[in-house]
């Protein structure tokens, strides 16, 4: 164990996500002998994040200016919003280069045993982005888990009160993968999602 300014960056470095003591210690010893111009622009970087990035006024994605790149994209359907938990799904979906909608970032999922209901969420932002009768389809693209599902069935209830078309992100199995692995859920929701191919 080491002391000081180094063990401090270590616990600093061990507290991000996905980043165990082993590589948080290797990250520090790295800074620590790394060029003193290449350190500072690691600090200036995470100090410019911290400053200038924030959510988009329209969808909620993170950006430096007032609106996104793809709320400010005119190109876009506008037609369709595709909900997400977090910002960082909308790099996953855009990096498939197949959905050309808009977006929808509700800052995480419904969550109550962590105390997060519906009104922690950017739900009301929602309702009033479908106020003006352009959007005709929302589809519901939270993480297939127990909180994903939670905010889907939810979203799909109030949405549905108000005429609005919803669908969900088929899940079903990986390419590569064998069915073998595979759980029970994720196989009956392949099946339930199997298309035609005549």
């Amino acid at each position: 164990m080491f002391e000081g300014a180094l063990q401090d960056l270590i616990d600093q470095l061990g507290m991000l996500p996905g980043v165990g003591p082993k590589s948080a210690q290797r990250m520090a010893l790295h800074l620590q002998a790394a060029d003193p111009d290449d350190v500072t622009a690691l600090v200036d970087a995470i100090r410019a994040v911290r400053e200038r990035v924030h959510v988009c006024e329209v969808c909620g994605n993170l950006t430096e200016d007032p609106l996104c790149s793809i709320c400010r994209d005119v190109r876009r359907d506008p037609t369709m919003i595709c909900v997400v938990e977090d910002a960082k799904d909308i790099q996953s979906i855009e990096g498939a280069r197949v959905f050309r909608g808009r977006y929808h970032v509700l800052g995480g999922a419904i969550d109550p045993i962590h105390g997060v209901g519906p009104d922690q969420l950017r739900i009301r932002q929602l309702l009033t982005r479908l106020r003006d009768g352009q959007v005709t389809e929302v589809i519901l693209a939270t993480n297939p888990n127990v909180e994903g599902e939670a905010t889907a069935s939810y979203l799909a209830r109030t949405l549905n009160t108000i005429g609005i078309s919803t669908s969900r992100l088929a899940m079903g199995l990986p390419m590569g993968g064998d069915l073998e692995y595979a759980d029970s859920i994720t196989l009956g929701r392949a099946m339930e999602g199997r298309r035609s191919m005549s």
